[in-house]
């Protein structure tokens, strides 16, 4: 019984205890020579082969067309246990060991494990799916063990019970918070009732309002004879787990937290979410609080360690993308705000462009960005206004951009009407030098001044795109021009410097999405929500959408994955540090690709 077979990973870490002894007591191993069949086209197939070391070539059965090569930990055939025979053969082109497990054991656990046997769907969502579940176990024992401290709750407000209820009201007010504590005396009837409790009640607004409008209290009631005793609480160092338990069991909104029999702080279901959030909310607060460059500068240096433990609490991509977008508007709006003169915030509108327009951004990287001006302003120093805010997102740690498309090139700041006119030229030009900055307008985003100055110049370019084929025609191109990084073979290929995924992956299907969705008129700019407006306007079908939705969203997790353990914002890829599992997903999400550039050499009349 081989005692070293890997259950760790996708799909035998989700059978269970008694299947994956079956596993393991089914398993033989076999070895073949250099040129030796593995598997036959048309020969019965008895077994799943999961290599141990070696290389294997997939081929037809004439010899002249190679599918793939497999290596360690790949399996196949899966197709054949069904369908009993392989249509391809499968060749040893090394000496090569395999394990072997048995068909009839392989259909049992196919049947009785509905996530085993996802593993096995050529459906690259339920595949990627599966993969996700794994990882669940660790983020609920991360989450059961984190433990309440103060950087999770706030310091108590604590009040004397004689404090009148509109003084209380205006407390609260003036400190922005909508709850407080009541120390009662040692002598009040409820602490000498229950002694064993904390000699706490708690106020809210709600209880306030409720007491003089319902209840028939006046302004000048003493906070004490409404407020709610006993209070619920948590002790500091606590597992948070614990506080949610409360919380959720007695339908509160808030404990406690004490040391001793002193109340320390007050923790909210708000404050439990935003940390396993990693704190986003205390970022955001410090981006809105701070009153110069030097500050806000201290709080965007925070931002790699947020992606670290989001990353680490096993937040997904899409999510993490969603989230590191917001807080990058907050922190460009605020660099904007403190640059440009207030008095002209109304007249002009700051947007971000390329992925951090699509909202795909996760690490910092060069900037992009473009003004709109409203027609009739008269600005002078616009230019040297716009040079600073460039200079001022460099020290926030956003690089130039290397194209110059930034607001301290005057190309990239105009008026309404002359962003109008000038996207009008390049549609008509239709020149290959205009085409990405067709591409790059096309998801401008705004996130600072005043938002709605963008919208004529957005309508404008979906007016000038919408079914206009000769022009989409050049557009597309680019999704084309870059080869995919696999071999002949149909396996993944890389260079001296990595796989570089950003032209082999990411930009055929960021720019095919986009060239669609300017064909149909789509306003979406995300891509992930551009695809989703596809599939629902039937442009294109479910499962193309679903593949698509799924290999966009590894690609960003791959990269993202490789950036933070290599520390960069490069876009090139080490397959060696891939896993079997995202070897094969990755192999998966390529020939996806492959299929879409296909459809959109077809649908656009262009040749790969």
């Amino acid at each position: 019984m081989p005692d070293k077979f890997n259950m760790s990973f996708p799909p035998f870490d989700r059978l269970t205890p008694s299947q994956q002894v079956l596993l393991r007591s089914s398993l033989d191993v076999a070895y073949y020579r250099e040129s030796e069949y593995l598997l036959q086209a048309g020969y019965d197939n008895a077994h799943l082969h999961i290599l141990i070391k070696g290389a294997v070539e997939e081929r037809s059965p004439d010899g002249n067309e190679v599918f793939a090569h497999y290596a360690n930990d790949d399996l196949f055939d899966v197709r054949s246990l069904f369908d009993g025979t392989p249509k391809h053969h499968y060749v040893a082109l090394e000496d090569t060991l395999s394990y072997l497990l048995p068909r009839a054991i392989f259909i049992e656990l196919y049947n009785e494990n509905g996530q085993f046997a996802a593993y096995f769907d050529n459906n690259l969502a339920r595949r990627q799916e599966l993969i996700e579940a794994a990882q669940q176990q660790q983020n609920l024992a991360e989450f059961i063990l984190t433990k309440v401290d103060r950087d999770i709750y706030h310091p108590a407000m604590v009040l004397e019970p004689e404090q009148p209820l509109n003084q209380v009201t205006k407390t609260l007010k003036d400190n922005g918070i909508d709850s407080a504590l009541v120390r009662l005396h040692d002598d009040d009837p409820r602490v000498l009732a229950q002694p064993n409790e904390h000699p706490f009640a708690i106020v809210t607004r709600t209880n306030m309002l409720h007491a003089v409008m319902l209840d028939g209290h006046t302004q000048h009631t003493p906070v004490g004879e409404i407020a709610t005793f006993p209070v619920f609480h948590v002790d500091d160092g606590d597992f948070i787990f614990n506080a949610l338990i409360s919380m959720t069991r007695h339908r509160m909104k808030r404990v406690m937290v004490c040391e001793g029999k002193e109340a320390i702080g007050m923790l909210d279901m708000t404050q439990i979410l935003s940390a396993f959030s990693t704190h986003s909310h205390v970022l955001s607060l410090s981006i809105a609080r701070s009153t110069s460059v030097e500050e806000l500068a201290l709080a965007s240096n925070r931002q790699r360690e947020l992606v670290d433990s989001l990353i680490g609490n096993g937040i997904r991509t899409r999510f993490i993308m969603e989230l590191i977008s917001a807080v990058n508007e907050l922190i460009i709006e605020k660099a904007f705000e403190l640059v440009v003169p207030p008095a002209l915030h109304d007249h002009c509108c700051l947007v971000v462009l390329g992925s951090e327009g699509r909202g795909e951004q996760i690490l910092k990287t060069d900037q992009d960005n473009a003004l709109v001006i409203r027609d009739g302003l008269e600005w002078d120093q616009c230019e040297t206004v716009m040079a600073r805010l460039t200079h001022t997102l460099q020290q926030l740690g956003y690089p130039l951009c290397p194209g110059k498309v930034m607001v301290n090139n005057p190309k990239w700041v105009k008026s309404q009407t002359e962003w109008k006119e000038c996207l009008t030229q390049w549609v008509k030009s239709n020149k290959v030098e205009y085409v990405m900055d067709l591409a790059i307008l096309a998801d401008a985003h705004p996130v600072a001044g005043n938002h709605q100055l963008l919208e004529p110049v957005s309508d404008h370019l979906r007016s000038l795109m919408f079914n206009n084929m000769l022009t989409l025609q050049g557009f597309s191109r680019p999704a084309l021009q870059f080869s995919l990084p696999l071999t002949l073979f149909g396996t993944v290929k890389q260079d001296k410097q990595g796989l570089d995924l950003k032209s082999g992956g990411i930009f055929p299907i960021v720019h095919g999405i986009r060239t669609l969705a300017l064909e149909y008129g789509l306003t979406s700019k995300n891509t992930l929500e551009r695809i989703e407006d596809l599939r629902n306007k039937m442009i294109l079908e479910p499962e193309t959408t679903d593949n698509l939705d799924e290999a966009l969203k590894l690609f960003f997790k791959l990269r993202l994955n490789q950036q933070l353990i290599n520390q960069n914002t490069n876009n090139r890829i080490d397959l060696k540090q891939l896993d079997r599992t995202e070897r094969d997903l990755l192999r998966h999400s390529l020939h996806v690709v492959k299929k879409f550039k296909q459809f959109l050499g077809h649908h656009y009349q262009l040749r790969d």
